[in-house]
């Protein structure tokens, strides 16, 4: 686990613990080992807070380039900072350089690491869950690994779009993990891969209780920073 991980581990964790007491539900679906997908709902920046809380082992989340190329002391700061949480840095644009974060995340989790992945692609604007795009499916079938679903609730109203931190005693958090996805031999064509997205988000739906909508989530003014390839 990358150091500047286990210091948050150390103090970001417990004080999300003791001011939100969070719900953990299916915790008996991460793997104590092996690599791994975790495919999740997206309500807040939080999400990411809350979910690496409560899974005890190191998470690599997709973070866009330019936090990595940054000038002077900030962008300084922020690649320092990414680098060493283990972020993995993602192209927004097309072609090739849109899969450089492929080429990071399919080592790191055939070397056993678990890597996270928003399939709706950006925050929800309104709580609902929205159509995934077929990253993870493909992911997975790359590095040959399961995707356990991720359903987080009430992490929006802890941290509403626009806020700078969660607040403690706005919401209730609730982080569920259900059954591992083996998509093992599965064709990689684009309709299977269609087809597996769609059982996903299913079993995220089933976890969230959302209501879906079968388009994808209108594009953010700001592309999120964990947009799916």
């Amino acid at each position: 686990m990358p150091l500047l991980y286990t210091i948050g581990k150390l103090t970001v964790g417990p004080t999300l613990r003791v001011a939100f007491r969070p719900t953990v539900e299916g915790l008996e679906h991460v793997p104590e080992t092996g690599g791994a997908i975790f495919a999740g709902n997206h309500l807040s920046v939080a999400d990411e807070l809350f979910l690496g809380t409560v899974v005890p082992r190191h998470l690599a989340f997709w973070a866009k380039s330019e936090y990595f190329n940054g000038t002077g002391v900030k962008g300084a700061i922020s690649k320092f900072v990414l680098t060493g949480l283990g972020a993995i840095p993602v192209e927004r644009a097309g072609g090739r350089a849109a899969l450089s974060a492929f080429d990071a995340a399919i080592p790191a989790l055939k070397g056993g690491d678990l890597v996270v992945v928003y399939p709706e692609g950006t925050r929800s604007p309104d709580g609902k869950l929205y159509r995934g795009r077929t990253g993870a499916a493909r992911l997975a079938i790359a590095a040959g690994v399961p995707i356990i679903p991720v359903g987080m609730i009430g992490t929006d109203k802890a941290q509403p779009i626009g806020a700078r931190v969660p607040r403690p005693g706005t919401a209730k958090i609730t982080v569920r993990f259900g059954k591992p996805l083996d998509f093992t031999g599965r064709p990689d064509d684009r309709t299977s891969l269609r087809q597996m997205t769609d059982e996903m988000m299913s079993e995220i739906q089933k976890l969230t209780g959302q209501e879906y909508v079968p388009r994808y989530a209108p594009p953010r003014a700001h592309p999120d920073p964990t947009r799916d390839a």
